[in-house]
C-alpha cells in the first residue's frame, strides 16, 4: 500500500485556547454550569477531539444537532443532547441510550411517550419562532409525566444586548420554573451568558465563543484563537507590469513583481470574499492576497520576501472576529466552512 502523503495545507488547533475560553466562560457562567456545543463537527475543529478536551477540565454537557453526530462521539461516553429532537427514523437509535434528545414537538414528545422514551430534554420557544413547543402548552400539561432533565429555550437576539427581544425571552422562560418536573433550565449560548446572571439559569450551552469567536464586544481579550490556517507555497513566479492575475483578472501588477501561489481556495473554507483584501504571514513578514481566491490556490504579493520558496509555508490571517469584518462573512461561517481536505493537527 502507497502511503498518503502530508496534505498541503492544514490547520493547527490549540487544545490550550481551546480549553482556557472555557474556563473564561465558566467563569462568566457563575453558579451554572458550562456545556458546549459541538455540532457541526465541533464548529469545524472535530467534534470528538473538542469534546475530548473539554471533558478532560470538567464539561459535563454536549450538544449536537443529529443523532449521526451523537454516534460520532458515543466512543467517549459523554453526556451528549441531541438538539433537533427524534423523526420516526431516529427512534432506533435515539432509544438505544447513546444520547438522549431534545424534543421539539408535540409529536416528537408523543413519539418518545409511545416508545417507553428514557430521560429526555424539552425546548420551548419563547419567541426566535425556530424549534420548540409553545410555553402555553408547557402550562398546559403537555410535559406531564416525562423524565425531563433539562428545558431549554435559545435567545433570537443575544448578541445585541440593547434589544428588548432579549427580556420578554427571558421573562417568558423564567415564568416556567417550576410548571415541570425538569431538574434545569437552560437559555445562553455563547452571547447570552455575556448578558449576566438573569439569563444564566441552570446551565449555559456556548458555541462560538470557546472556538474563539466573538459573537459581542463583551468577549474582547477574554478569548484565545483556537485555529490556525496554514498552506504551502506551491509556486514562487514573476509577473510583468500590467499583467493580472486569477480569474476575471481583478488585480493587476503595478510593476514586476514576485507573486507566491498557495495550496488552499474556497473548497477549504477560504472563500472568494478574502480576494484582494486577505491576508498571510511569513514568519515576520505579511503578505496581501492578490487577485480572486480560486476553489483550490490563492495568490500572495511576496515582492519584499526573497527567501519564501516553493515547499515554505504560510500562515492566513485568520483569527476569527478579524476574518469575519475583513471578509463580511460571519464568524459561524467561516469556522463551520473549514474543508474536510483540511489535516487538523493539535497541538496537545
Amino acid at each position: 500500500m502507497i502511503d498518503i502523503p502530508p496534505a498541503p495545507h492544514r490547520l493547527r488547533l490549540d487544545g490550550e485556547a481551546l480549553c482556557h475560553n472555557w474556563r473564561a466562560l465558566d467563569r462568566m457562567s457563575g453558579t451554572a454550569a458550562t456545556g458546549a456545543a459541538v455540532k457541526a463537527d465541533g464548529y469545524g475543529l472535530g467534534a470528538v477531539e473538542v469534546a475530548r478536551r473539554l471533558a478532560a477540565v470538567g464539561c459535563r454537557d454536549f450538544f449536537v444537532s443529529t443523532w449521526a453526530e451523537a454516534a460520532a462521539l458515543a466512543p467517549l461516553c459523554l453526556p451528549v443532547a441531541v438538539l433537533h429532537g427524534v423523526r420516526e427514523e431516529d427512534m432506533d437509535i435515539a432509544l438505544s441510550g447513546i444520547a438522549k434528545p431534545v424534543l421539539n414537538t408535540a409529536g416528537q414528545i408523543a413519539r418518545w411517550r409511545q416508545a417507553g422514551g428514557g430521560v429526555c430534554d424539552v425546548m420551548v420557544d419563547t419567541g426566535m419562532n425556530r424549534l420548540g413547543v409553545a410555553p402555553e402548552e408547557v402550562g398546559a400539561g403537555l410535559l406531564d409525566g416525562l423524565a425531563l432533565d433539562t428545558l431549554h429555550s435559545h435567545l433570537a437576539c443575544a448578541d445585541e444586548p440593547e434589544s428588548a427581544h432579549n427580556e420578554r425571552q427571558r421573562a417568558a422562560f423564567s415564568s416556567l420554573r417550576g410548571r415541570t418536573t425538569a431538574r434545569r433550565m437552560s437559555l445562553a449560548n455563547s452571547a447570552g451568558t455575556a448578558l449576566g446572571e438573569p439569563y444564566h439559569f441552570d446551565l449555559v450551552r456556548p458555541g462560538l465563543a470557546l472556538y474563539g469567536g466573538e459573537p459581542c464586544s463583551a468577549f474582547a481579550g477574554r478569548l484565545r484563537q483556537v485555529a490556525a490556517l496554514e498552506a504551502q507555497v506551491l509556486q514562487r513566479r514573476r509577473v510583468g507590469a500590467g499583467e493580472t492575475v486569477g480569474y476575471n483578472a481583478k488585480w493587476t501588477a503595478p510593476a514586476g513583481t514576485a507573486v507566491a501561489i498557495i495550496n488552499i481556495g474556497y473548497a477549504d473554507g477560504y472563500f472568494r470574499a478574502f480576494s484582494n483584501c486577505g491576508h498571510a504571514w511569513f514568519r515576520d513578514a505579511q503578505l496581501q492576497v492578490v487577485g480572486r481566491v480560486s476553489m483550490d490556490l490563492v495568490a500572495l504579493s511576496a515582492a519584499t520576501i526573497p527567501s519564501l520558496q516553493e515547499g515554505d509555508w504560510v500562515v492566513l490571517d485568520f483569527e476569527i472576529p478579524i476574518a469575519s469584518r475583513v471578509s463580511r462573512i460571519s464568524q459561524y461561517e467561516l469556522l463551520t466552512s473549514l474543508g474536510a481536505r483540511l489535516q487538523r493537527r493539535w497541538n496537545i
